[in-house]
């Protein structure tokens, strides 16, 4: 499914215009808040204190920069700066006059499981925003992936060729003073398997009229490009397009060559990158010549940030994904990396004709040959069909629950049953608790509740208290109040928390939002709780557990350790990963190698990367659930008698809430 969306700012007012389809359209008015536009200004002046030299562009300092006295630690103020930026821009986006746009845009992905492409317009102040980084697709379940679109686009876009043939490649090396392009050219030097590659640099000495001349030759060149590539310094213009500083002290408007481009789109040019910076005008310059799609920087970028990620854009195209995709999974590398290269992730954007088919490197040579071998479409079905019966959720459910319950009736037969008592204690936020406390909107849960329930957990000497709920975004009323239960907690009785995450497709945990100040790395922990229906996500894929570990998984090690001599314990003093201490502190110790061990085989990690499960550990249901803990709703947990605590383990999470389910954890 295809959106435009058309943003237009009239004053302190924004008017959202929605189209899709055969001119179905919807609208929306909203005001703009002034504090954007200040915690934007904020935040740009904190980026380029902290990026300061370096960068592709020539940046001037503001006049009044002298007079004022930053703060040593320009990390941290960048990072506040963004955090508070886009906490403000996000508000504005969830705003109830939006909702029917946002349901429209993120709904139809849900409903048809497949990418929505939403092509965004603005101008002005609002075109500097990060529209890339609005998670449109969280809140209904869908994915959107987000494009520009240029206001004024006055020519066709260029035709793209289907004919398989080796890409060809046009790098342009500008001036690099005070830059090392050399990394540009080799990271483009490694697309030579795919593609056929040629530069263009300035000489030492040579005439302005000369070095232009050159581009504007390899540019209108018969045999023709796919890709265009600039790196070096670069600014926008008001008038001209654009410029491209192509040797020192010589620059290059795009009105200048506006005629040679389009030649070489007519002779295929399809896709232009420039890793520079302040690219906006260039952008919106080409797509309104005919070129389909540009990739540019919005802002100033550090010469180290530009070439990380153009290493991880060229290894995603390499593997023939296309601009869109190999775009996101930059971004999404710098995110990872925003300890090193904080708000690096915001600045990429991809300006798109909202007609053009998304250029991707496609196989040619061996890769076409390999075609002909290839079964025809009645044999793929036959054999796709075999292969579908023998995998099929309901044979494999079928079987399964066979299984778990002929091992059920054996272990009742037998008197295989745990004598213990259940050492853990379920706190169930149920209908009844949820009325009781007065809360009609379970989802997102009221955290100031959550917190009146750690309270007498803590009290009541709770050792280790796991909460089965998501903290990745900030309540601003209610933050605070939890934050200081759990701080307190630690603080006084080294207690330990466990908070709930979910994992995404790059392995990556999602759990306590820093900007809540919930948790603290250094002093709680955090583990994912999603998992295959049937199949359990107990077991981690490595011993390590460091970058991502299952929730049970954290509890159980915790609970083997807490009271050994020499073991990490919470402390708010902490300086290091509390996890990353928990699992050295057992892999240096002989007598925990059965947590070592305790982990998915290698095969099986293997294999789920190709969507097999038959080789996973199953859940086991034949035990019935008041033998492994204690059930206790959250209202009787807060009434005035005593309420007698099983164990020193306790688990918060939702109890049989119809309104909320699984997705009680959103809160």
């Amino acid at each position: 499914m295809k959106f435009q969306l058309e943003i237009l700012q009239i004053e302190r007012t924004c008017l959202f215009k929605l189209i899709w389809g055969k001119g179905q359209q919807m609208s929306a008015m909203v005001a703009y808040p002034d504090a954007i536009s200040q915690l934007y200004q904020v935040w740009h002046k904190a980026y380029l204190g902290f990026y300061k030299t370096a960068l592709r562009a020539r940046v001037r300092k503001p006049k009044n920069e002298g007079k004022i006295s930053l703060p040593q630690d320009r990390h941290r103020q960048l990072v506040q700066a963004e955090a508070n930026f886009l906490e403000e821009f996000y508000r504005w986006l969830r705003q109830e006059a939006l909702y029917e746009i946002r349901a429209k845009i993120a709904g139809e992905g849900s409903k048809s499981k497949i990418l929505t492409s939403l092509f965004l317009t603005c101008q002005g102040e609002l075109e500097r925003l990060p529209w890339e980084s609005w998670e449109l697709g969280a809140e209904f379940g869908g994915k959107v992936a987000i494009a520009r679109s240029p206001n004024n686009i006055t020519n066709s876009q260029a035709r793209n060729s289907h004919k398989p043939h080796k890409p060809r490649i046009l790098a342009i090396l500008g001036d690099d003073t005070g830059l090392d392009l050399v990394g540009d050219r080799t990271t483009i030097d490694t697309l030579k398997q795919v593609a056929d590659i040629e530069f263009v640099t300035w000489q030492i000495n040579q005439p302005a009229a000369q070095i232009k001349q050159q581009i504007k030759q390899a540019l209108i060149d018969d045999r023709g490009w796919d890709v265009l590539f600039f790196a070096g310094h670069s600014n926008e213009t008001n008038i001209t397009g654009g410029e491209l500083a192509i040797a020192p002290n010589i620059a290059l408007s795009v009105s200048e060559i506006a005629s040679d481009l389009k030649t070489a789109q007519s002779n295929g040019l399809q896709f232009a990158l420039f890793n520079s910076c302040s690219g906006l005008s260039i952008a919106n310059s080409l797509i309104d010549l005919g070129l389909s799609q540009v990739a540019v920087m919005r802002e100033p970028i550090h010469n180290q940030v530009a070439q990380v990620f153009l290493l991880k854009f060229l290894q995603a195209l390499a593997d023939y994904q296309d601009v869109r995709h190999a775009l996101t999974q930059a971004e999404e590398h710098l995110k990872q990396q925003n300890l090193t290269y904080p708000s690096a992730y915001l600045i990429p954007s991809l300006f798109c004709h909202p007609d053009a088919q998304l250029y991707r490197i496609q196989p040619w040579g061996w890769q076409q040959q390999l075609k002909k071998w290839l079964p025809s479409r009645y044999e793929a079905i036959a054999a796709s069909a075999l292969c579908l019966l023998s995998i099929m959720p309901p044979v494999q459910n079928f079987l399964l629950d066979k299984r778990t319950l002929v091992q059920s009736v054996y272990r009742d037969v037998t008197g295989q049953l745990p004598t213990n008592k259940p050492p853990i204690t379920l706190v169930h936020i149920d209908e009844q608790s949820l009325t009781k406390a007065g809360i009609d909107r379970p989802v997102p849960m009221d955290r100031r509740y959550l917190a009146s329930l750690i309270d007498p957990l803590v009290a009541a000497d709770v050792e280790i208290i796991g909460i089965d709920y998501l903290f990745d975004r900030p309540q601003t009323a209610n933050d605070e109040t939890l934050a200081k239960s759990i701080r307190d907690a630690v603080a006084q009785k080294q207690t330990w928390f466990i908070f709930g995450a979910y994992k995404q497709t790059n392995g990556v945990e999602v759990g306590v939002a820093q900007e809540t100040q919930i948790g603290d790395p250094n002093w709680t922990l955090q583990g994912y709780t999603d998992s295959l229906p049937s199949y359990m996500s107990l077991l981690p894929e490595s011993s390590s557990c460091n970058s991502a570990c299952p929730f049970a998984y954290l509890l159980t090690t915790v609970e083997q350790i807490r009271t050994q001599p020499n073991a990490p314990q919470p402390n708010i003093d902490n300086q290091f990963n509390l996890r990353s201490s928990v699992y050295n502190y057992i892999n240096d110790s002989p007598d925990y190698e059965f947590i070592q061990d305790t982990k998915l085989s290698r095969l099986t990690t293997i294999t789920q990367y190709l969507g097999q499960q038959w080789l996973r550990p199953i859940q086991d249901f034949s035990l019935a659930p008041d033998l492994i803990y204690d059930r206790l709703p959250a209202w009787q947990l807060l009434a005035k008698e005593q309420t007698k605590i099983t164990g020193k383990i306790a688990l918060i999470g939702s109890g049989g809430i119809s309104r909320s389910g699984t997705n009680s954890r959103l809160g």
